[in-house]
C-alpha cells in the first residue's frame, strides 16, 4: 500500500517522536503536504507555458536588467529554504520579452528542489533559449537555511552565483556594466 503525502508527513511527525493525534498537529499532516506541493509547483510549470509568446518585435540592441528578484526555493539536500533575490540581463537580438516573464522564469526554477548553482544557470540557459539573445547573465545572491538553522550555524553569511553567456562571458566591459548596474562592482 502506497501513503499519501499527508500519510508520510504523519509518520515524519511520529518518528520525530510527536503525537500526530494532538490537537495541534491533528491536521498538520494535510497542511504540510500542501505547503510542499505549493513549493515545489515549478515542476508542473513548463517554459512555453510561462512565456507564453510574450516575445516582441524590438529595435533595441542594448542591455535589458531586471534587478532584485525575490526568490525562495527548498535546497535539495536537506528541503530547507534558501531566500534572496536574482538579478537576470540579457542583450536583445531583435526580440524582447515581457517584463513580468522574467520573474515568472525565476519563480519556475526556484520552486523546484534546487542547488543554488543549478538554478543560476537554469534561469541563464532558459532566458537564452527565449530569446535567442546576444548574450545572457544571472546572478543570484541568497541566505541559506540549511547554513543558519543547522550545521555550521552562520547567520550573515551570503552565497553569490553567477552565470554568464554569450556578450557576458565574451566581453569584460558588458560583464563590469552589468555588475556596476545592479551594484555588485564599484
Amino acid at each position: 500500500m502506497t501513503l499519501s503525502l499527508p500519510q508520510h508527513y504523519r509518520e515524519i511527525l511520529k518518528d520525530l517522536g510527536e503525537d500526530p493525534e494532538r490537537e495541534g498537529l491533528l491536521d498538520t499532516p494535510k497542511r504540510a503536504a500542501k505547503a510542499m506541493q505549493y513549493l515545489c509547483h515549478g515542476y508542473s510549470q513548463s517554459l512555453e507555458d510561462i512565456v507564453n509568446g510574450a516575445l516582441f518585435a524590438s529595435n533595441s540592441d542594448e542591455m535589458v536588467i531586471v534587478a532584485d528578484i525575490e526568490l525562495y526555493s527548498l535546497c535539495e539536500h536537506h528541503l530547507l529554504p534558501f531566500i534572496g533575490k536574482a538579478h537576470v540581463a540579457y542583450i536583445p537580438t531583435g526580440k524582447v520579452l515581457g517584463l513580468s516573464k522574467i520573474a515568472r522564469i525565476v519563480d519556475m526554477f526556484a520552486r523546484r528542489l534546487q542547488i543554488q548553482e543549478n538554478l543560476t544557470r537554469e534561469i541563464a540557459e532558459a532566458v537564452q533559449s527565449v530569446t535567442q539573445a546576444a548574450g545572457v547573465a544571472v546572478v543570484i545572491e541568497a541566505k541559506h537555511m540549511c547554513m543558519m538553522m543547522r550545521g555550521v550555524e552562520k547567520q550573515n553569511s551570503t552565497m553569490h552565483t553567477s552565470v554568464m553567456l554569450g556578450a557576458f562571458r565574451d566581453s569584460s566591459t558588458t560583464r563590469q556594466e552589468f555588475l556596476q548596474l545592479i551594484g555588485r562592482s564599484k
